[in-house]
């Protein structure tokens, strides 16, 4: 009787057991995939903004603009994101809102115009980030992540989307392009 009621409970303690190193060896992997060096930022300048606004300094999106920011949120629908960032103007803010309030994130900050600083700051920070930028400024960003140099591009232009997979400090830049078609 005593032998049954061991051989009972090891059984049931072997199963325990191997259940327990199961969970331990998947959150090590788990572990190792998030201090992985491996993340990836994206930029985008802002969508579209509204030239009839009172305030032509820093208008607010126009309703494309608003259209188009939507579907940057569902393009990266899927996408892990850390982070986000915007440049502290309306059309970027809201431009990045859409997307931040779909993965319960705030949009965090940045200056624009010390994008040298921002470019080492996305690298230590080693998170997925998305960066909502200008014309001006996002080619440039990108060029920096990834030691090339970009420049701006044309003010009609704001289907790109760069792609920065970043691998041990070393970056890779996919150019991609999103098939938005503005309904007024």
């Amino acid at each position: 009787m005593v032998q049954t009621f061991v051989n009972k409970h090891s059984k049931g303690m072997t199963k325990y057991l191997i259940i327990i190193l199961m969970i331990l060896g998947f959150q090590s992997c788990v572990g190792a995939q998030k201090d992985s060096e491996l993340f990836t930022i994206y930029l985008v300048r802002h969508s579209e903004k509204d030239l009839t606004s009172n305030n032509p300094s820093d208008p607010p999106l126009s309703q494309c603009g608003e259209q188009r920011s939507e579907n940057l949120s569902n393009f990266l629908r899927d996408v892990n994101l850390d982070v986000i960032y915007s440049s502290n103007y309306i059309r970027t803010q809201n431009t990045a809102l859409p997307t931040a309030q779909s993965k319960g994130l705030e949009v965090a900050e940045y200056n624009p115009q010390e994008l040298e600083d921002f470019s080492q700051l996305l690298i230590a920070n080693k998170q997925d980030a998305l960066v909502v930028g200008h014309s001006n400024t996002t080619g440039v960003l990108a060029g920096l992540l990834v030691g090339e140099e970009i420049g701006a591009f044309d003010l009609d232009i704001y289907d790109r989307v760069y792609q920065v997979l970043i691998y041990k400090n070393s970056g890779r830049l996919q150019l991609l392009h999103t098939s938005f078609d503005c309904r007024d």
